[in-house]
């Protein structure tokens, strides 16, 4: 038994390594497509809502983004795996009873198995591998199913429909459109009224326009002469100047101060480019140089190793045949060791069996036995004897004695018929 016990011991040992083979074969991520699998599976149960006719029919915890990726408790995963997949092999339109907790897993899993195998679906590993509840055969077998039961129901899968965001439309203000008259009174107005310095308001400045204009139509008639010195009014001009001045402030959003932007930046990059070019163009001939002395050592390497890389992919090729060859070999011993197995338990059954029978004819207590049934035997013979004497002559001495009544009466009634005679 301890042979036979390390024996399983490097078989499991062996199924281990060879699982490992496959993921390295199938590459990194293959450790993690479970995940992936079980997330997809997720999303395809909440269009089926399972929460409303699996969860909450039967009391269940809703289920999280790896559970069937990750062991957790392999009793409760496997009856949530054995309730899900029933419900989803009903949901495509095969009829499945819905297991209990005391059913054979065997049995469950084969049917299930069977019902994949209907629908199409290649099964390529051991049955064995859903007792335990998760894995990426578990999430495998549940996704397919899923994927039938969206099938049956009509569902298809569309593109997704993204809302379209409304953009603000930009209120056009005043300060985009031309420059007026009245914009620029306002602009003067704001101002004078941020800046410190007293500025002349272009409303009064009109308001006495207009009456100075009122009062030379009243004078119309006279000649207008001016008696004020030239040296005079232009002391006056330059003292009132500052005053006279009108600021506009600038506004960002002008496309005129944008496309002086666009000039300054073309000017910086026209002059950053004539420095920089030189170095570019002394660099491109470097990597240039640099790419033919790579380029020429790897053909010297190739024309130098080549015969390398022939035996190299020769030993490749020996390899992938020796793979082949032990996976063949491999097959052939599990099969022969589950012969071996079998074989073995016959042998020990033999052996126990005939372990009993010697056991029983070496010993002496049968024997005796015997003797004492024969003598009880015999004993109870002779107390059936007895009886039977005993009830002979009770049976006997009941019939003399019937019969010596019958004679009695017999005499009796002679008598009797004499004496009537008589008389």
């Amino acid at each position: 038994m301890a042979e036979e016990a390390a024996g399983g011991g490097g078989l499991r040992r062996g199924a281990g390594e060879r699982d490992e083979e496959v993921v390295a074969e199938r590459g990194p991520g293959a450790a993690y497509h479970m995940f992936v699998l079980m997330e997809d599976l997720l999303d395809k149960l909440k269009l089926l809502s399972y929460e409303e006719e699996v969860l909450r029919r039967h009391n269940m915890r809703p289920l999280s983004r790896h559970y069937f990726a990750l062991p957790t408790n392999p009793g409760e995963q496997f009856f949530m795996f054995c309730t899900l997949a029933a419900w989803l092999i009903t949901k495509a339109g095969h009829p499945f009873e819905q297991p209990q907790e005391y059913d054979d897993p065997n049995a469950v899993i084969s049917n299930v198995l069977s019902e994949l195998r209907s629908f199409g679906r290649p099964v390529d590993f051991p049955p064995s591998k859903l007792k335990a509840g998760y894995g990426e055969q578990a999430c495998y077998v549940l996704d397919c199913l899923a994927e039938e039961a969206l099938k049956y129901t009509g569902f298809s899968w569309k593109r997704p429909a993204y809302p379209t965001e409304e953009l603000e439309e930009e209120e056009i203000t005043e300060d985009d459109a031309e420059l007026t008259l009245n914009k620029l009174e306002e602009d003067v107005a704001e101002e004078e009224s941020d800046n410190e310095e007293n500025f002349i308001d272009l409303n009064v400045l009109k308001a006495q326009t207009y009456r100075s204009d009122m009062n030379d139509s009243a004078k119309h008639d006279e000649i207008l002469q001016s008696t004020i010195d030239a040296a005079e009014w232009n002391l006056e001009v330059e003292r009132v100047l500052p005053q006279l001045k009108v600021t506009v402030r600038t506004d960002n959003k002008d496309w005129r101060i944008h496309v002086d932007q666009m000039h300054q930046h073309k000017d910086g990059i026209e002059s950053s480019l004539k420095e920089t070019r030189g170095y570019l163009d002394k660099l491109h001939n470097e990597i240039s140089r640099t790419l033919e002395k790579i380029n020429s050592r790897e053909k010297y390497i190739n024309n130098q190793l080549e015969h390398l890389v022939q035996e190299y992919r020769s030993a490749q090729a020996l390899l992938s045949e020796a793979k082949e060859k032990y996976q063949e070999g491999s097959g052939g011993v599990t099969e022969r060791i589950r012969v071996l197995s079998e074989i073995t338990e016959v042998l020990e059954r033999v052996k126990q069996e005939t372990e009993e029978k010697g056991s029983s004819m070496t010993d002496g207590a049968p024997l005796v036995k015997i003797k004492q049934a024969l003598t009880k035997l015999k004993q109870e013979t002779i107390q059936m004897d007895i009886q039977i004497g005993v009830m002979e002559h009770t049976l006997l001495q009941s019939k003399l004695k019937e019969k010596s009544n019958m004679t009695t009466d017999m005499h009796a009634t002679m008598i009797s018929e004499a004496t009537i005679g008589a008389y």
